[in-house]
């Protein structure tokens, strides 16, 4: 059997991006003995992955924050289960370890959203982020011709940052209109520094080809990608490529806050003013409560994680900042919203589960995402629906059904050690009879 670890702690924060780092820091200033857990080998989420050690980087600070307070700091490990109450089971390289806790804060972040068409399973066509990510891991990217397509503005940071590197931006396709992204930029003006963002990075792209109402309608390659068709106007452009970066705004990481039984509505986990869900104990930080970036997901940590040491006010002092991001969330939300014509995009042959290889042609003839499940295996490969997913909840309207344990692929020796937990699990999650 696998080494079994049991660790102790007043505060358990899932997640290592900022919203996870700012609730760590600010629960362990106040006293509390903390621990802070991440699937990734380093923390600063996706955002900020390998700034930390860049020592004028705002990841930086943060990383030192936690370690001042003396943290538990716990990279590389994975929780996938909630075999007690007040229990999460994980998994590392070593072994599992039981993670006990007295409240939580859950601070699991964001992934891209993707929408399938044909020629989206390529090599080389993948995620907007998950381009910039291999990037920043070492991935040669100079001279490479790269088109950038989807929606928001990950898409012109992630441009920018591509340029900088080498890359040759063919074009950055944005599938918001020129008057929804006017709109948006008028929006800025009451904020001056996300507005200076905007107009840097803009600038820095000068040059490159930026279009509204477009996007992809096809990538094309015999065994790896050679070109992608877009959508322009009435017309179709084929632009030869050896990347094809993609990204439909993001989708909330809820997987863990629905197997505690937190609510969710919309798609977000809900939360009040203190950052609390519907549990007692159980609050949520970042992109789970809503899309909103790191300046939101900060000060919502740094509100969780004083609220969950009992300085509630302290954290009052956050409220009007909040207030102030998420306005300018609800403009992102507003201003990129997906247009009706991408439910098109796929054809009976376009490969929806990845997974499992199920087609849009044998999906469509199913009413639910539980009798698509049933019948296809479609969102029971190693992703756990977390891609096809949202792209059922687009183009079909389905509604994911409730999340199982384990959350995530593990090995046979920690399923046979959840399956000895199920009578205790029952016991605790089963509620008044």
């Amino acid at each position: 059997m696998i080494r079994q670890v049991s660790k102790q702690y007043d505060v358990l924060v899932i997640g290592g991006g900022p919203a996870g780092m700012a609730a760590a820091a600010s629960a362990a200033g106040c006293g509390a003995h903390v621990g802070i857990v991440d699937d990734n080998p380093s923390f600063g989420g996706q955002i900020w992955r390998g700034e930390a050690a860049s020592p004028t980087s705002q990841a930086a600070s943060w990383i030192e924050k936690l370690r001042a307070a003396r943290d538990d700091l716990l990279c590389g490990m994975r929780v996938i289960d909630h075999p007690a109450t007040n229990v999460f089971r994980a998994e590392t390289l070593d072994g599992s370890f039981d993670l006990r806790y007295r409240k939580l804060v859950l601070a699991t972040g964001a992934r891209e959203r993707f929408l399938p068409f044909p020629g989206w399973t390529l090599p080389n066509v993948m995620g907007a982020g998950a381009l910039q990510a291999l990037v920043k891991s070492g991935l040669p990217i100079s001279g490479k011709r790269v088109v950038v397509a989807g929606t928001g503005p990950l898409l012109l940071a992630v441009a920018t940052y591509l340029r900088k590197h080498g890359a040759e931006i063919a074009l950055v396709a944005e599938q918001a209109s020129l008057l929804a992204v006017a709109r948006f930029a008028l929006s800025l003006l009451s904020l001056p520094r996300k507005a200076s963002e905007a107009w840097s990075l803009r600038k820095e792209l000068s040059g490159g080809p930026w279009v509204t109402s477009c996007w992809p309608v096809a990538a094309e390659g015999d065994e790896i990608l050679r070109a992608v068709s877009v959508r322009r106007g009435r017309g179709i452009d084929k632009i030869p490529c050896d990347y094809l970066a993609c990204g439909f705004h993001l989708v909330p990481n809820t997987e863990l806050a629905a197997l505690l039984g937190c609510e969710i509505r919309n798609g977000y986990v809900q939360v009040d003013d203190f950052q609390q869900s519907v549990i007692p104990g159980v609050f949520c930080a970042g992109e789970p409560t809503g899309i909103g970036g790191v300046e939101l997901a900060l000060v919502e940590g740094q509100i969780a994680g004083l609220a969950v040491a009992g300085q509630g006010d302290r954290a009052r002092h956050l409220f009007s900042a909040r207030a102030r991001l998420r306005r300018f969330a609800r403009s992102v939300d507003r201003a990129f919203a997906l247009r009706h014509e991408l439910k098109r995009l796929p054809v009976s042959e376009t490969i929806v589960c990845r997974c499992e290889d199920v087609t849009y042609g044998f999906l469509k003839h199913y009413s639910s995402w539980r009798a698509a499940k049933l019948q296809t295996r479609c969102g029971m490969g190693p992703c756990q629906g977390r891609v096809c997913g949202p792209v059922t909840q687009f183009l079909l309207n389905w509604s994911p059904d409730s999340v199982r344990p384990p959350i995530f692929a593990t090995d046979l020796e920690n399923l046979a050690a959840m399956a000895e937990t199920m009578p205790e699990q029952s016991e605790a999650t089963r509620g008044p009879k």
